[in-house]
């Protein structure tokens, strides 16, 4: 069964960039790091580097062990949402108002909608009729 992550935007992420709440980001998957801080092998200095971006580069760069690879998944919080919509602007709602020469629209309707069938009907009646002679 799938596991369900909370997604962020980078924007998100982004916030999260002082050494009291540190998050990055590796693979399209984010870690808070900020209690590892202090147990980092390359220092605080590093993981407070790739704050607010991408650190999946440098991340690679390293040569991390699988291990540390290991490691990061107790750190793992969510996912990077790659389909950032904007935000939607609220719908208006407009009342159409009756027209006020509602009946002519009204008759002009009815010919329109009923002048095709009766159309129809009249030439298949002249065809009914024109081939009827031909017998």
């Amino acid at each position: 069964m799938p596991t369900l992550t909370k997604l962020y935007s980078m924007k998100e992420a982004a916030l999260h960039n002082t050494p009291d709440d540190c998050w990055i980001v590796v693979d399209g998957k984010i870690y808070d790091v900020t209690a590892y801080l202090d147990d980092h092998p390359g220092g605080a200095d590093v993981l407070l580097g790739v704050t607010g971006m991408d650190g999946t580069e440098e991340f690679e760069d390293a040569g991390h062990s699988k291990d540390a690879k290991e490691l990061m998944k107790d750190y793992f919080i969510g996912e990077l949402d790659l389909d950032e919509t904007p935000d939607m602007p609220e719908m208006e709602v407009f009342r159409k108002e009756q027209d006020k020469d509602f009946a002519s629209k009204l008759a002009a309707y009815a010919v329109q909608y009923w002048a095709i069938p009766v159309a129809a009907v009249g030439i298949s009646a002249v065809v009914a009729i024109l081939y009827a002679r031909r017998k």
